[in-house]
């Protein structure tokens, strides 16, 4: 066996893995609340605060465009954070995503209205968010890396599932934040200031993550690579040039997931507040359905381990089709039956691909390059995935009606599994583990993709 096995197996053993997974779990849940608390208030708040001077349409597509500049800081974050996360440890990066989304976050939530400070309103929120989108950039692969680098052996894909339930979490504590405001609240007292209190609470829950990520043991890993003195002077741009044909097929294969989810928990309450739905009833209904994401993806991430991951990615990349075709027309016919199912579509179409995800981006680098490789997908994957709600609300504009919009879900479905059949017929051994908890820097990790 060798030496960077028993090194990885020894240091396993002297962690609690659990707690390495909750660990991730609790950290990303914080760092989507901030995340997805944006999206949010972007249907709610800062189309009107941030974008007083634009017509109401304008105004939305101005908001959603905000939304989506934090995808464009994710792939400079995921380079950046990568790049230091495999060569000073996973640990130390961690801490300092988890400081910048709460940091960032907090202030958004102190920030002065387009009324009051003028073209310095929106220019600020923008910084904001890319700030925001930055850190989440070097969180989730990060935090993937750690549950799937401790876990024991076979149980890769559920502990790589723990950090992606914090997606769905994070959507569930933001969407309650802002439900519990506006219903404690006044129309006339959320508008001028209660909207603000669930990003001030970033500062309040932040703590509770650095204490959290304080208390865990570095990726062991990185240590093994560490103590073999494998660390790579460029790892980026060792990943590319290795494997460049994987990320390109995991960037496309991921985008469905995120597309989806963006398009089914964000504009979707933009959406239904023009047909005259009420805000609270949908932020309800989007809350319960991720609820639902959330609990299944264990069910699916522990089905990846037994039944090996191409059967059910790829179930779930065609189910993921077939709710983007059914998803509006349900949405559209208006009663609360059809709404309800509209959501379920959403939450039992959504977790399946989404499970997987962060287990597979792991085994296709050996852990010298990890981090920077898992950084440079997650960060172009959501880029094409965030712009979604830009797309949909535009495509929406353009001729009021949603049927382009699944047109384009089902083009980016589409994509996503062809670019997954691919992927396991150019890397075979991906299906049961290649690298995490099978052995580290085997001679096959170092060949060309």
């Amino acid at each position: 066996m060798p030496e960077s096995v028993d090194l990885r197996t020894q240091a396993i053993s002297h962690t609690k893995p659990n707690r390495v997974a909750i660990a991730s779990l609790i950290g990303t849940t914080l760092e989507w609340y901030d995340f997805y608390l944006y999206g949010t208030a972007a249907v709610l708040v800062f189309n009107k605060q941030f974008f007083a001077s634009l017509s109401p349409a304008a105004g939305t597509l101005a908001a959603f465009a905000t939304f989506a500049v934090g995808f464009l800081a994710r792939p400079i974050g995921g380079i950046v954070f990568g790049h230091f996360g495999d060569r000073i440890g996973r640990k130390r990066i961690l801490i300092v995503s988890l400081l910048g989304m709460g940091m960032s976050s907090a202030l958004i939530g102190a920030l002065p209205t387009y009324a009051e400070i003028g073209i310095w309103a929106p220019a600020l929120l923008v910084a904001l968010r890319l700030l925001q989108g930055a850190a989440l950039g070097g969180e989730t692969s990060g935090a993937v890396l750690m549950s799937v680098e401790h876990a024991p052996g076979g149980r890769g894909n559920l502990f790589g599932g723990f950090p992606q339930m914090g997606v769905p979490a994070g959507l569930v504590l933001a969407n309650l934040a802002y439900y519990l405001t506006t219903w404690l609240s006044s129309p006339e007292t959320f508008a001028a200031w209660t909207w603000r209190v669930p990003f001030l609470m970033s500062g309040l829950l932040i703590v509770v993550g650095l204490v959290i990520r304080l208390r865990i043991s570095e990726s062991p890993s990185f240590s093994a690579a560490q103590e073999k003195s494998e660390i790579i002077q460029m790892p980026l741009l060792a990943a590319l040039k290795e494997h460049w044909a994987r990320i390109i097929a995991i960037v496309l294969m991921v985008t469905a997931a995120s597309s989806c989810s963006y398009v089914f928990t964000v504009f979707s309450l933009s959406y239904g507040k023009s047909r005259g739905l009420d805000g609270e009833l949908l932020l309800l209904g989007i809350t319960c359905g991720s609820l639902l994401w959330l609990a299944s993806i264990p069910f699916w991430s522990r089905a990846a381990d037994v039944h090996g991951r191409r059967k059910v990615f790829l179930f779930g990349s065609v189910m993921l089709l077939v709710g983007a075709v059914v998803y509006f027309p349900l949405f559209n016919m208006g009663t609360a039956v059809a709404i309800v199912g509209a959501f379920l579509v959403m939450a039992l179409t959504t977790p399946i691909s989404h499970a997987l995800q962060g287990s597979i981006m792991a085994d296709v680098f050996p852990a010298a390059m990890r981090y920077s490789g898992m950084g440079i997908i997650l960060g172009l994957g959501s880029l094409i995935g965030g712009t979604a709600p830009l797309i949909a609300s535009a495509l929406f504009a353009a001729n009021q009606s949603t049927f382009l919009i699944t047109v384009y879900l089902s083009v980016v479905c589409s994509v996503s599994l062809i670019s997954a059949v691919i992927l396991f017929q150019i890397a075979p051994k991906i299906d049961r583990g290649q690298y995490v908890n099978a052995s580290e820097l085997v001679p096959e990790a170092n060949t060309a993709s």
